[in-house]
């Protein structure tokens, strides 16, 4: 059984496989499943969607459909537009995939990168606590290690967002 067996039955086959394919995008990033269903279904769709759209035809709460629209419009997934006649806001997915991995780089990779700077240093202070010994040399190794992949993560970085850019 696939995951688009469990889909309420109100999509098409074409918008059962789209979804399917993002769930499995957004496992193997660490996403939401109701990430993916959300911009499977904003994929697979000709016309913008409202959210109350979305929540019905993917037999959501409501909540969850509004926080994974806001994360999927935070990384530049999800675009908000007008539509002629109705006030509600209406989503439709980014298909340029330099914005989505751009935007997903921007938002998820780089804070983390910058976050682990103060960590880093707090492990500097509890390696430097440690008394002379075995546990404090394997310890300050680690830390060593740790630094090497954090700088190396830092210099990569624009070098993923420069190629993000370019496809």
């Amino acid at each position: 059984m696939s995951d688009s067996d469990v889909l309420p039955p109100r999509l098409s086959g074409f918008e059962r496989e789209c979804i399917d394919i993002f769930v499995h995008a957004a496992q193997v990033l660490g996403i939401p499943r109701s990430v993916g269903e959300i911009y499977g279904l904003l994929y697979a769709s000709p016309e913008p969607l409202p959210m109350d759209e979305v929540v019905e035809r993917l037999s959501m709460s409501k909540g969850s459909a509004s926080q994974g629209l806001r994360w999927l419009r935070e990384v530049g997934a999800v675009q908000s537009t007008y539509v002629t006649g109705d006030r509600r806001d209406h989503f439709m997915a980014e298909t340029r995939l330099r914005k989505l991995a751009g935007g997903y780089l921007r938002e998820q990779i780089e804070p983390h990168l910058h976050n682990a700077e103060g960590r880093l240093g707090r492990l500097e202070g509890e390696v430097a606590g440690l008394p002379e010994g075995g546990d404090r040399k394997f310890s300050s190794e680690r830390l060593q290690k740790l630094r090497r992949w954090h700088r190396f993560a830092r210099q990569i970085l624009p070098l993923f967002l420069r190629v993000a850019n370019k496809i």
